[in-house]
Formats: structure tokens, sequence, C-alpha cells
């Protein structure tokens, strides 16, 4: 019996190592890019071979982007596509386990949401220190300072994402959070002077609409889970553009190493942001969340896997969207969403009225127009 409790951790275990490693391990599945230049790391081409293999997951997806004569699927992006729907379907029920073992809206979401991407930190200084697995950043003190602003309202985003997930069904902190397009296009007018076709906040009206109607068809409503889900959607919207803005820094990719670093940073930078709201809030405390995850099983292993899915589909979105195009991108974001809403409900016992899922259609329906309503008009 041992044994086997044992085993049934250590399967999806191994799993999620698998996963986490699949940026890296799946490049040598990619094409064929040309030999490096000088300072780049990767297999030493054999004399006379003008190939070889990127060892790091961004290589691989800039050179699986290219079109090659012959080619006909490409199994990486497959994978890819594939791994990161399945990374964020189980983030969101071992996130939601590990907050209900806790104690719910009574236990520790500030501490779960931190150790989750304490987690995602000592895997990435994992890869840090794995040979050939991934260059360090080159930053300068400057540099990093950048970083901060970035790390910090993603930061805001987790950690609202997860006290959303806390105060309310998983599906609808979902419904909510794919409104993002609204509170982006809102904040990038008044903040950013971007500037929005009419198109565009037409088709925001859909989006609106469906997360009302959503709202009115959600048995279990909480106007906690509504609020913070709107404050993850507004955190998320200043993290995009700051993040826009950041790598527009010249010279800085070239020193930051690749989007795998990028995504590293930020997570170690949100942490530790994390961390001091964490301390001001639940510090004192964390002995006993200590002694509970120490106790309880569901708490500690859920708290685990939960930050590794959160890393691992995060980098794989990052990875996906790079080797697609912006309409590909639209469409997965789009089918993510459906995946996630509707898998999560069902497995996690959750309502899901009439009301709601007409909300939840209109609604995902309305981000995907909004996603690619420029194109279709200049196609016109």
């Amino acid at each position: 019996m041992a044994w086997s409790r044992r085993s049934a951790w250590l399967r999806p275990l191994l799993f999620l190592t698998g996963l986490c490693l699949l940026p890296q391990v799946c490049t040598f599945l990619a094409p064929a890019a040309p030999v490096s230049p000088p300072g780049r790391f990767g297999l030493v081409a054999q004399p006379g071979s003008p190939s070889r293999i990127p060892l790091r997951a961004e290589e691989a997806a800039s050179s699986g982007g290219e079109k090659t004569e012959g080619k006909k699927f490409d199994f990486v992006l497959l994978a890819y596509f594939a791994l990161w729907y399945l990374g964020n379907y189980y983030y969101n029920i071992t996130n939601k386990r590990a907050l209900t073992a806790a104690g719910g809206v009574h236990g520790f979401p500030m501490t779960i949401a931190t150790m989750q991407l304490g987690v995602g930190c000592l895997w990435a200084l994992l890869l840090w220190g794995y040979p050939d697995a991934r260059k360090l950043p080159k930053l300068t003190t400057e540099d990093y300072t950048k970083t901060l602003i970035v790390g910090g309202t993603s930061a805001g985003a987790h950690a609202a994402s997860v006290f959303a997930l806390n105060a309310g069904a998983v599906s609808f902190g979902q419904i909510v959070k794919a409104a993002e397009p609204a509170f982006a296009a809102l904040i990038g007018v008044l903040f950013y002077s971007s500037k929005v076709s009419v198109g565009k906040w037409l088709c925001l009206i859909p989006v609106i609409g469906g997360v009302v109607l959503a709202s009115l068809g959600e048995t279990s409503f909480a106007w906690a889970a509504l609020v913070t889900a709107a404050m993850a959607n507004v955190f998320a919207a200043f993290k995009a553009n700051e993040n826009k803005k950041l790598m527009g820094t010249e010279g800085l990719k070239d020193r930051m190493g690749g989007v795998g670093n990028q995504f590293a940073i930020t997570m170690i930078n949100s942490f530790l942001f994390c961390l001091v709201v964490m301390c001001i809030t639940e510090g004192s405390r964390f002995g006993e969340f200590v002694k509970l995850a120490s106790t309880n099983n569901t708490v500690l292993f859920n708290l685990i896997f939960s930050g590794l899915w959160f890393y691992a589909y995060n980098e794989l979105a990052t990875f996906t969207i790079k080797k697609t195009n912006a309409v590909t991108s639209s469409v997965a974001n789009t089918a993510k969403r459906v995946i996630v809403i509707v898998g999560v409900a069902l497995v996690m016992h959750e309502s899901l009225s009439p009301l709601k899922l007409a909300g939840c259609t209109v609604g995902i329906g309305g981000v995907f127009l909004y996603s690619v309503i420029d194109d279709l008009l200049k196609k016109k």
C-alpha cells in the first residue's frame, strides 16, 4: 500500500520532469539549421557537414518556424501545442486542489502563489546549471533594473489569478480572464498611447457581454473571484506593455540569450515581489503552512506539481507562439480557453449552466474576433 501511494505521486512527477525538459529535448527533432556563428553553443558539426542540431529550445523554435522543402508535418510544433494545453489544464486542477486542501478562502493563497513561483525558479536555476541546457544571460545592472517592473506586474497577475481561483470556480475565473483584451485595449490607450481600431473596440462588446452572461449563470458567484480575476487582467495588460518596452532596449535580446531566459528572469523577479507580499500578509502563519504541507500530501504534492506545470506550460506557450503566425496563435489561445474551461469544470464537478455556457461562447468568440479583426478587414 505504501509503495502504491508513492507510485501514484511518482508517475506524474516523472511525467512533469519530462514535460519541463521537453523544450530542450525536442530540439533534437527540429530541422537542422546552419552552423552556429562563433560564441554560440551546439553540437559540433562533422567536417564537411554544414548543419548542426540546436541544443536550446528557443533556437529550435526559430529554426522550426522556417519552411523547408518537402516538409509536411511539424511534430515538434504538435508536441508543443498538445503539452501547452495539457500543462495549462493540469495547472488549474492542481492549483485548485492545493488551495482547497490548504483551507480555501481561509487558507494560504498568497503563500501558495509564492511557492509555485519558487518551484519554477528552482527549475530555471537547474537549467542554467546543467551543461549546454541553457546559456546564462549576460545582463548589466541597468538591464536587470529594467526587468523589475515586468517582474512586478507579472507577480501581480499571477497572485491575483491564484486569488480568483481560490475564491470561485475555475471555469468562471477563466471566463473573466478571457476578457483580458478589453483591459489591454483600455490600458494601452490611457497609459501607452496605443491605437486601437474601431473594429477591435466593437469586438469588445461580445467579450464584455459574455462575461456578464457567465456571471449571471454562475451558481456559486463570488464578487471576490470577479474582482481578483479582473485585477489579474489589469496586471497582465501592464505586463504586456512593459515587456514590449523592455525588449525594445537596444541589444537586450542578445544579452538576455533567448525567450527561455527572459521568462526565467521574469519568474525570479515575480517570486521576489510575491515573497515580500507573502511575508506581510501571511508571514505570521508561515509556520502553520509548513506544518500543514508536511502532514498533508494533497497540499504538498499539488503545490509542487502546480509550480512545475505553471513553468512548463508558460515556456511551451512562448515557444509555440514564436513558431506560429498571429492567426494560428489566436485560434490556439481560443481553443486552449475552451478546453480548460470545459475540461476543468467536468473534473472539478463545477456547474455549467446554459447561461454560463452561452456567456463562455460569446465571450471567447469575441476574444477570437478581437485577435483577427484587423487582418480580416485588411483583406477586404
